[in-house]
């Protein structure tokens, strides 16, 4: 009959078993490899194509401003700020309106926001598919917007359809889906490395918004699209800092104090500027007619605005950099601040195309700037510089409210070249990451795909399972049934209720110890004992075997892959030898040490107060 013991004999394992082998799984090393070398290729191309996709985007909005505010076809920078019509100027956001609302409502709905939520919602709800027609949409449309005058950002749509060429190659070329996730985060990073000349917050910006993870294997293709598209920038348009900012100086301990609570300050005006613009988005919803049609009421907030701040329209990277230049009055930062914070909170609530970082960085910065101002000419002896508060003020506000606090900082350092504003910089995102996160638990990015059902990552931990390996936790005792034993005789077996029959599933080996199968209760009990079938009849397939060095992560996907609550453990020195076996319930049990970990508190040095001796 069936017993239970350590087996300690060799079990040759026929060939026909090899192809269940830990070596012969997706997850070859060789082969791995070589897919990597494949992706990275891939991803060069890409970073050499956003560049030039990048620098196109940024001519196509010159062109639509040179047309619609100067009435001529050149593709020479223009601002917005410069026109001449005078009122005028409200009608221009409100045609942009009309043409962004018609190219959504007859081209595709998707190129309506400012493209990042909507590539992490294809990433974790479609396989990283994006549609083909978005590649040239987004881009089309965004600069329809911004050229009119929208008070955008190019960086969103250059970062979403960056993302959209990845995605479209990775459903031309032969890949897995978590392939063509790294190719999308590939390009939407080369899309943000050229236009900023920033690629290492490019790579971090895909890492916590878009990879969900920190992989090397991830990484490197990313990293390797953001240096080539940053060296084709540095081809097309130099290397100078895109904000370039006077020298900074070391922040003495009182200016940094000053960051760190400006920081805070700024983390809980990110949560009002998120929820504001979610409030609006909900009021859009809400009104009696067709949602191509928002745009256009957008566009007539934005012309409002624009007429009496006319520095609110367009993209505004000159006003970033008056600003972290110390070059405007606190009224003028006050007032542009808040008309920039009015003109797109309304514009992107009605749905139409555009970027966020820019918005983001014009409001964050004059609130930082403004509350330097203040507080520089009341405490001199700070050492407060209004330009360093300026640009905290820009990445504290997009910290909080993208939690992309890693991006912030190394953004910040990147696009003005001035090392010495970190330690202000880590000061001020820090705290307003903290405070962000304690009054808020979506963000700007994820608000919008949360609503739908949707849960995005936010924490990107070890996985435990990854961390323990088989030998750790596989039980040895190992209840055998012999392949020549009659169904009826295991049938009996099973009723007698003995101690070594309450297992699920039973490995089945022949009469010279050499394992064939794996059987479970279900497997003996649905078939009809009457006849002379055996316990080999019943094995229908190859086991499923592992090798104790693996880890519990490889051993719970070989599962799911065989679609089996059980794997057989062999020695990797001596295949055709059964060492144990390895159930579901083990890989449970070994996970919630970790829970535990987590969750459970203790104190493991304690402190006792001496009491007081009372002698009479």
């Amino acid at each position: 009959m069936p017993s239970s013991s350590r087996t300690q004999q060799g079990v040759p394992v026929s060939p026909s078993l090899s192809s269940q082998t830990p070596d012969a799984l997706p997850v070859n090393t060789a082969a791995s490899r070589r897919r990597l070398v494949w992706i990275c290729v891939l991803a060069i191309g890409l970073g050499a194509l956003a560049a030039p996709v990048a620098k196109g985007l940024i001519d196509l909005i010159h062109l639509v401003t040179n047309l619609f505010f100067y009435g001529r076809v050149s593709l020479e920078q223009a601002e917005p700020q410069g026109h001449g019509l005078g009122a005028w100027v409200i009608v221009i956001p409100v045609i942009g309106g009309i043409i962004v609302g018609a190219m959504a409502r007859w081209g595709a709905n998707a190129i309506r926001g400012h493209g990042i939520p909507e590539a992490m919602e294809q990433v974790l709800l479609n396989d990283s598919r994006i549609p083909a027609r978005i590649t040239f949409l987004k881009p089309l449309s965004s600069a329809v917007s911004i050229g009119t005058g929208g008070p955008f950002g190019a960086e969103g749509p250059i970062i979403a359809t960056g993302g959209a060429l990845g995605s479209l190659l990775g459903q031309v070329a032969h890949i897995t889906a978590m392939e063509r996730k790294t190719l999308l985060a590939a390009g939407a990073a080369a899309g943000m490395a050229a236009v900023f000349s920033a690629p290492l917050s490019a790579v971090l910006l895909a890492v916590e918004l878009l990879l969900f993870e920190f992989r090397g294997r991830s990484m490197l293709p990313v990293m390797l699209a953001t240096i080539v598209a940053t060296g084709c920038r540095y081809l097309l348009l130099g290397t100078e800092p895109v904000f370039a900012m006077q020298a900074v100086l070391s922040a003495s301990s009182a200016a940094l104090l000053f960051y760190a609570l400006m920081g805070a300050l700024i983390g809980c005006a990110s949560v009002l500027v998120t929820r504001v613009l979610y409030w609006i988005e909900d009021g859009f919803e809400r009104l009696p007619i067709h949602w191509m049609w928002w745009p256009a009421l957008g566009g007539l907030a934005v012309g409002l605005v624009g007429f009496m701040v006319p520095q609110t329209l367009g993209v505004g990277y000159q006003l970033i950099s008056d600003i972290v230049n110390a070059k405007l009055a606190l009224s003028a930062l006050l007032l542009i601040g808040v008309a920039k914070w009015v003109s797109w909170s309304i514009a992107l609530g009605s749905g139409t195309s555009g970027g966020t970082l820019a918005p983001l960085f014009i409001i964050g910065g004059s609130l930082g700037a403004g509350l330097a101002m203040l507080l520089s000419g009341l405490f001199p002896e700070w050492g407060i510089n209004p330009a360093v508060a300026g640009l905290v003020g820009m990445a504290a506000m997009f910290a909080g409210a993208s939690r992309a606090l890693l991006t912030a900082v190394v953004f910040a350092v990147e696009v003005t070249h001035q090392p010495n504003a970190l330690l202000p910089l880590m000061a001020g995102c820090a705290t307003a990451y903290l405070c962000s996160s304690l009054l808020m638990n979506t963000t700007i990015m994820t608000e919008k795909i949360s609503r739908r059902g949707v849960s995005v990552p936010d924490e990107y931990a070890a996985d435990p399972l990854a961390q323990i390996r088989v030998e750790s936790v596989f039980s040895t005792k190992v209840v055998t049934l012999n392949a020549q034993q009659t169904l009826a005789e295991v049938q009996q077996w099973l009723q007698d209720d003995a101690a070594t029959t309450h297992h699920q599933g039973f490995p089945v080996v022949d009469s010279q110890g050499r394992l064939q199968g794996v059987v479970t209760r279900r497997d003996i009990w649905q078939l009809d004992a009457s006849g002379e079938m055996n316990m080999a009849d019943i094995v229908r397939r190859a086991p499923v075997v592992i090798t104790p060095n693996k880890t519990l992560r490889d051993a719970a996907d070989h599962m799911v892959r065989n679609g089996v609550g059980r794997v057989v453990i062999t020695a990797s020195e001596e295949p055709e030898k059964v060492l144990g076996i390895l159930t579901r319930s083990d890989i449970i049990r070994a996970h919630t040490g970790a829970i535990s970990s987590r969750e459970t508190r203790s104190r493991h040095i304690r402190f006792q107060r001496k009491k007081n001796n009372k002698h009479v």
